[in-house]
């Protein structure tokens, strides 16, 4: 039987909750494997995806490239997994597109027939989302995302004609064609959570912990026990610079995020993207001091009344500007982190 706390109420969007939830499992799934074999309408991808295992668990993995969404690398550039109990599966993102979404499907199903029972979404960001819909069109699997989700497809200013959802899909429609196409589209949760979320199956305990806004509005984490292995999501990219541009940023509470991070102490910690780590501090000591980086240079130049261009010319990347990323967003990062520090001085 399901339990759910008290307090929940249904929205068009899903359950929303204030408290914790615990959720037994009440799905069966018997209809995966015949899904699962039909014809798709996916576009065929050509980039491996390969799964790992994290030793002495029951979880498993695969990294996407580290780059840009594009078509040398058919968009796979996030990190998904997947955690297998006796009582069914659980799935922590789902890649950039429908066939990678369908292609992470398979691998599942060349690890185990249990059936798939949830999906957590580490954060609505197109290049972690749209596999989703070949999970909603494949299996039964309960979709559960951070109740902020609703600002993805909605927007969180009133007024607007368009969410990110819609913008961001008709982008990805152009760079990232055949794999998303006119038939591409962004599925919403089935169930939201406020701050925190216990899953339990057979013998494992998954708790969900919502760490935003940080990288984006809904960021979750998803720690697996007894297995003490760490999903973080966007929040660590290690050995990669992290993407930390968006309006929706908030330094302030990544750096919080990468905080409890270390609190949690897990033995194993898999980014939203770059290398997994196995020394937890190091790989947070990574985000967590490149963004500390950005703050201290960009807050003198405010200081100093230098503007950006000179700032950032006048700055010494090299530690940096080797690593994946970099050209593509090290440059807006810090421009985002000027115009924060801007902000500051006039509050």
């Amino acid at each position: 039987m399901n339990k759910l706390s008290a307090g929940i109420r249904r929205t068009g969007l899903g359950l929303f909750a204030g408290a914790a939830m615990a959720f037994a499992a009440p799905y069966a799934a018997a209809n995966d494997a015949a899904r699962d074999a039909a014809t798709t309408p996916y576009a065929p991808i050509h980039v491996p995806v390969q799964v790992q295992h994290v030793p002495d668990s029951n979880v498993y993995y695969v990294l996407g490239l580290a780059a840009v969404p594009g078509q040398d690398n058919e968009g796979f550039t996030s990190n998904a997994g997947f955690v297998v109990t006796n009582d069914g599966v659980v799935v922590y993102d789902t890649l950039g597109t429908p066939s990678l979404g369908y292609a992470l499907l398979k691998k599942i199903r060349e690890v185990t027939d249990q059936p798939i029972k949830y999906v957590i979404v580490g954060h609505y960001h197109a290049d972690h989302i749209y596999g989703l819909q070949a999970f909603k069109d494949h299996t039964d699997a309960v979709i559960i995302a951070q109740a902020k989700a609703s600002e993805y497809f909605h927007g969180s200013q009133a007024g607007l004609q368009q969410g990110p959802a819609q913008i961001r899909l008709q982008q990805r429609r152009e760079a990232l064609a055949p794999w998303v196409d006119d038939n591409t589209r962004v599925v919403k949760p089935d169930v939201t959570f406020e701050q925190q979320l216990d899953i339990r199956l057979g013998d494992t305990r998954l708790s969900l912990s919502y760490v935003g806004p940080a990288h984006s509005p809904s960021d979750v984490m998803m720690m697996v026990h007894p297995a003490n292995v760490l999903f973080a999501g966007d929040i660590m990219q290690n050995k990669r610079i992290p993407v930390m541009f968006g309006s929706e940023v908030d330094t302030g509470n990544w750096l919080k995020g990468l905080e409890k991070v270390l609190d949690m102490q897990p033995r194993f910690v898999i980014g939203g993207h770059g290398t997994p780590a196995d020394d937890p501090t190091a790989a947070v000591k990574f985000t967590h001091d490149y963004i500390e980086y950005l703050q201290t240079t960009m807050s003198d130049a405010v200081d100093n009344w230098v503007d950006f261009e000179q700032a950032y010319a006048q700055t010494d990347w090299s530690q940096y500007e080797d690593l994946p990323a970099f050209e593509e967003a090290n440059k807006k990062n810090a421009y985002r982190t000027y115009l924060n520090m801007e902000q500051q001085q006039f509050e």
